[in-house]
């Protein structure tokens, strides 16, 4: 099974200087894939769900009330204090109507799945990220959450997972197990 871009299965970003090191650079290129990375990395949210948030869904809110694509559920979340100050720096002069990541393609139309990932790539090859897309942000986000917390439960609610080890095997805490316990393993 993938769970990724393009085919490749995606890992998340373990080393939280790297994911700092990551927001840095997009906020200095590009103030709006900058808030794409932080939406995604605070919030756990598909890109697809992001993609399609509006200005007014965020700006002056304590929680963001959306239906998601994939599964139709409404979900309703706390915004993070730290991405509540990024959205409030970015929608401070944007109009409510504006798409949240809005393309400069056509009119009032939000950036493309296919140019988030091309965002994305570019971060990856500037901090040698091997196997980055979309789903990394996701990833990110469930892999920090479950490492400060250990709560897989709340993280399996967040993620609209039915079961843990679905939860534990996205964020890639199974497969970050088998490896250590082969890094372990000795016969003689």
């Amino acid at each position: 099974m993938f769970w990724g871009d393009e085919m490749n299965f995606v890992e998340p970003i373990r080393d939280p200087d790297k994911v700092e090191d990551i927001a840095e650079y997009l906020k200095f290129k590009n103030e709006r894939d900058y808030i794409m990375w932080m939406m995604g990395i605070y919030s756990g949210l598909r890109i697809s769900d992001i993609l399609k948030l509006k200005v007014r869904d965020v700006k002056n809110k304590q929680h963001i009330i959306l239906r998601e694509m994939k599964t139709g559920k409404q979900r309703i979340f706390e915004i993070n204090p730290i991405l509540k100050k990024a959205l409030a720096e970015y929608c401070e002069d944007k109009d409510l109507n504006d798409y949240l990541i809005k393309s400069r393609q056509g009119f009032n139309k939000p950036i493309t799945r296919s140019m988030a990932y091309k965002i994305l790539r570019d971060a990856a090859k500037k901090f040698n990220v091997e196997s980055m897309g979309t789903h990394t942000m996701r990833k990110t986000f469930g892999y920090h959450f479950y490492m400060q917390t250990k709560d897989v439960v709340t993280l399996m609610k967040i993620f609209n997972h039915s079961d843990q080890s679905t939860t534990l095997r996205y964020i890639g805490i199974e497969q970050q197990a088998i490896n250590e316990a082969i890094k372990k393993f000795k016969i003689f």
